[in-house]
């Protein structure tokens, strides 16, 4: 994928990140699933869409057997990370490979429907209508972005060796702009400040499953990197919080 408007149009492929991505980007706070959970997301009962759901993270983590969970991702290789995960643990998730944009899923079909991290790889023209489309009168459309502090020390070093090797990458996308605009009617918003829990190992997991390395970087360029963020990381605790922001977006429909 590329576009214009991030990293000055470098293209990047999450489905690269997918090992990594599985195993270092499950890092939500607990207060966003109480969140979700408020909402009626994944209620008995109730149908709930995650699009650009990547490899699962959210529909495992609020997993309810008597929900019909549905997950969409752009990538084969995410898709295929979350659908072992499910058949591993016995999940009963609806996974399938396709662009959030198209679904090909019936009308009025869901009482939920949630984009994590994703929204603003979206085309906006086609992805509001798509979502109109599919969700029920009483609906609710949500929208997640987890933002790293740029003013946290470790992350800003971290970047820091980042674009070092990579020029076009920019941590501060501006992603979370989405989050205050008038998609839908009755749109609420909320932030709140969390400090997620990292080991060395974990944050440098995490790093690698970002935009700007292993999704866009060659196989040359990582090595470098990495062997510089490693090095980098022994200077710092073992075990230490990043500031984050997180953004919750509602739509009631």
């Amino acid at each position: 994928m590329h576009f214009s408007d991030i990293d000055d149009g470098q293209s990047f492929d999450f489905g690269k990140t997918s090992a990594v991505y599985s195993k270092y980007r499950d890092i939500y706070p607990a207060k966003l699933y109480e969140i979700l959970k408020e909402l009626g997301t994944a209620e008995d009962g109730s149908s709930w869409l995650d699009v650009g759901t990547g490899t699962g993270i959210l529909p495992k983590n609020l997993y309810n057997p008597h929900a019909e969970i549905t997950g969409v991702d752009i990538s084969e290789n995410q898709i295929e990370y979350a659908k072992n995960y499910a058949e591993k643990h016995n999940l009963n998730i609806n996974y399938f490979v396709s662009p959030a944009e198209n679904t090909g899923l019936p009308d009025n079909k869901f009482d939920t429907i949630t984009a994590a991290q994703c929204f603003s790889y979206f085309d906006k023209n086609k992805i509001i209508p798509e979502i109109k489309r599919m969700i029920r009168p009483g609906g609710k459309f949500i929208i997640i972005y987890l933002d790293w502090d740029s003013g946290d020390k470790i992350f800003s070093q971290s970047a820091a060796l980042i674009k070092e090797h990579n020029s076009l990458w920019n941590p501060d996308s501006n992603a979370n702009k989405f989050m205050f605009e008038d998609f839908f009617p009755d749109r609420q918003t909320n932030v709140y400040d969390c400090g997620i829990p990292f080991t060395q190992e974990s944050w440098h997991g995490r790093m690698c499953a970002c935009r700007g390395t292993l999704a866009s970087m060659d196989n040359k360029t990582f090595t470098l990197w990495e062997k510089e963020h490693r090095d980098f990381l022994k200077t710092v605790p073992d075990n230490f919080t990043v500031r984050h922001k997180l953004f919750v977006t509602v739509f009631q429909f």
